[in-house]
């Protein structure tokens, strides 16, 4: 009876508005998803800093915190592209722009051109949905560089090519489909 009690005055403390904060903080994402980003204005400017990259489809304005922890709010249309880089170095833009032989990472082998005519060959998750947000995240070709990911938003593209389709298709085995056959002679 005294459990039972105890857990009523728990719902009822959870009524409180003081209290309704405490469980939306709990809501929010951690400060420690923010990555280290040098983004690239149309005018080839770049400015680094930390951004939530789960976001980036989301909202138009992009919320870059600078190293200094200024915050800076950046139009999508500003954007050339987004390098999420492993430190802030002078060289953040891979070496290749281009893959030297067919990748072995699994997904569609594209080649993109920027409006301005330069062109980036990069690895994008086979998935079409991922196609129709704001932008395409590539994988670039030079595995080694500081850059592991590349954001570019539809904005700053002309074109978009898909140059391959590279792993496995995601099939169902054929085992499951003859299992799901209703057996005559074996009853």
């Amino acid at each position: 009876m005294l459990n039972i009690t105890y857990l009523v005055t728990i719902r009822k403390l959870c009524e409180v508005p003081a209290l309704n904060i405490l469980k939306s903080l709990k809501n929010r994402t951690p400060a420690s998803t923010h990555k280290k980003v040098v983004v690239v204005l149309t005018d080839k400017k770049p400015l680094r800093g930390y951004l939530n990259p789960s976001r980036l489809g989301e909202t138009d304005p992009i919320s870059l915190l600078t190293p200094d922890g200024e915050h800076q709010e950046i139009p999508l249309s500003k954007v050339r592209s987004i390098y999420f880089v492993r430190d802030f170095a002078e060289d953040f833009e891979p070496e290749r722009k281009a893959f030297l032989s067919r990748p072995k990472l699994d997904g569609l082998w594209v080649r993109m051109r920027y409006t301005d005519g330069e062109t980036l060959e990069g690895v994008i998750p086979n998935d079409l949905l991922t196609l129709l947000d704001n932008g395409v995240q590539i994988t670039p070709p030079d595995l080694n560089s500081t850059t592991d990911r590349i954001f570019v938003p539809r904005l700053a593209l002309r074109e978009l090519t898909v140059l391959g389709v590279v792993g496995i298709a995601r099939r169902k085995p054929a085992a499951a489909a003859a299992a799901a056959q209703s057996r005559l002679f074996n009853e």
